[in-house]
């Protein structure tokens, strides 16, 4: 039998979204946030030559420039105010989760609630900072190193392009914190999804151009749209998949009331780490290809140049190590953000155990078994995702944006805002019936 949650909502329709004020005040805030951003990553840096930048970008868009410039809507390509997107606030979350279980002192923050959370989160943005000004300052050597790239080189140019870059990540940070409290769903993810999606117009574009010039055949382009399809259905099935592990609490007393044994579940997702094993396995394939880009390969050493040429996009040793390096990111960041001891521990302090396992440490070594089958499957799926798209790019020429990568971000990222939008509507009608009640219980008193 359906709970009562379920059927509120199965009668979800346009007339409950129509009354739901507070949650159209969320949506249009969230648009307009997203269109600020937009229009943030046509703003260029002070002192630039775009001409000559756009050549040289030219020639770097299939290394991690090419990844960067995916996640932050095509601003690295324009070197916009936003060229660093919101990847220095990711780098520094990642880094402040795992020293949270490596230092003892952040991890009792962790464990004192929302008031630790706000002292980690305070650590993060400090993180952000520090990573964001050291890749800026790169940043404006790196373009000063290049030929026609700046057009007055020197330490004004450095200082504000530090300021620039810098003062766009923090106003990034700043405005998805901004969306996740004041608008709809998870505010640095839709930044990144925006980006992407911004990009994917220009992405089919050029492979129907690819098609109508003859590069690429009809039955293959065909092929490719049947296998985006497929993969995003893959997405979402796995994404929503779940290992529930039946939780029992026993009868008890409060006061003079007895209280009957519950039930409940334990939701384990079959890909707990999301899409982080993929973007930190691209980063890193990807930078041995860029660095040697922006060095000079005449005086580089023959291993080096070896190295770099089974290292590039599409060579059999660059999917192996792809497929390797996701599958070791997805075990490791679920082992950070997911601690079955405490878990464990607070089934315990409630009084809830799995049936037939004793509570405690037990439990926790029943829940690890558990998590560590079901991330094998996660691990698969995720290999499986980002290599097929990877081996019709190397074979066909597909643009990038058409990548695992990116259909893992667009379509997780829809998944939860819709289904935070689903649960503000569910709310909306809990509160429509809470109201009705209370108007008829008044009629009766009277």
């Amino acid at each position: 039998m359906a709970s009562a949650a379920e059927q509120l909502a199965s009668n979800l329709n346009f007339s409950t979204f129509a009354k739901a004020e507070d949650l159209k005040k969320r949506l249009w805030f969230t648009l307009g946030a997203l269109l600020v951003y937009r229009l943030g990553t046509y703003i260029p840096l002070p002192g630039l030559n775009p001409d000559a930048f756009a050549q040289a970008f030219q020639g770097q868009s299939g290394g991690i420039l090419g990844l960067f410039n995916m996640f932050s809507g095509g601003a690295v390509e324009r070197m916009a105010i936003f060229a660093l997107g919101i990847m220095p606030y990711i780098s520094a979350s990642i880094i402040v989760q795992l020293m949270t279980s490596v230092v003892p002192a952040l991890e009792q923050l962790k464990k004192e609630g929302e008031q630790g959370r706000k002292v980690i989160n305070q650590y993060t943005r400090y993180g952000t900072v520090l990573l964001g000004a050291m890749q800026a300052y790169g940043i404006a050597v790196g373009l000063e190193s290049g030929s026609g790239l700046v057009n007055d080189p020197g330490w004004f140019f450095r200082i504000s392009t530090v300021i620039s870059l810098l003062g766009g990540t923090m106003f990034l940070m700043w405005l998805g914190e901004q969306i996740t409290s004041r608008g709809i769903g998870n505010g640095i993810s839709l930044i990144i999804f925006a980006g992407i999606v911004a990009a994917l117009p220009s992405a089919l574009a050029g492979t129907l151009e690819l098609g109508r010039t003859g590069a690429l055949s009809t039955p293959l382009i065909l092929a490719i749209i049947v296998m985006v399809v497929g993969v995003i259905a893959l997405i979402v099935f796995v994404e929503r998949a779940q290992r529930r592990l039946l939780i029992q609490y026993p009868k008890r007393q409060v006061g003079n009331r007895m209280f009957q044994g519950d039930t409940s579940h334990l939701p384990l997702k079959l890909n707990t780490s999301g899409v982080i094993p993929a973007i930190f396995a691209s980063s890193l394939l990807l930078l041995p290809a860029t660095l040697a880009g922006f060095a000079n390969t005449a005086t580089m050493p023959g291993w080096a140049t070896a190295i770099v040429g089974a290292l590039a996009h599409g060579q059999p040793l660059y999917m192996i190590l792809y497929g390797a390096m996701i599958a070791f990111f997805a075990f490791f960041y679920t082992a950070i953000v997911f601690n079955p001891k405490d878990t464990a521990d607070n089934l315990k302090k409630h009084g809830g155990f799995v049936p037939g396992i004793r509570p405690g440490e037990r439990t926790a070594e029943y829940i690890d078994y558990v998590l560590t089958r079901i991330t094998v499957i996660g691990a698969i799926y995720l290999v499986f995702v980002c290599i097929l798209p990877e081996i019709l790019i190397s074979q066909t020429g597909v643009p990038f944006y058409l990548g695992g990568t990116s259909l893992l971000i667009v379509v997780s990222v829809t998944l939860d805002t819709v289904a935070q939008i689903q649960g503000h509507l569910i709310a909306q009608q809990y509160e429509g019936l809470i109201k009705k009640s209370k108007l008829r219980g008044g009629k009766r008193g009277r």
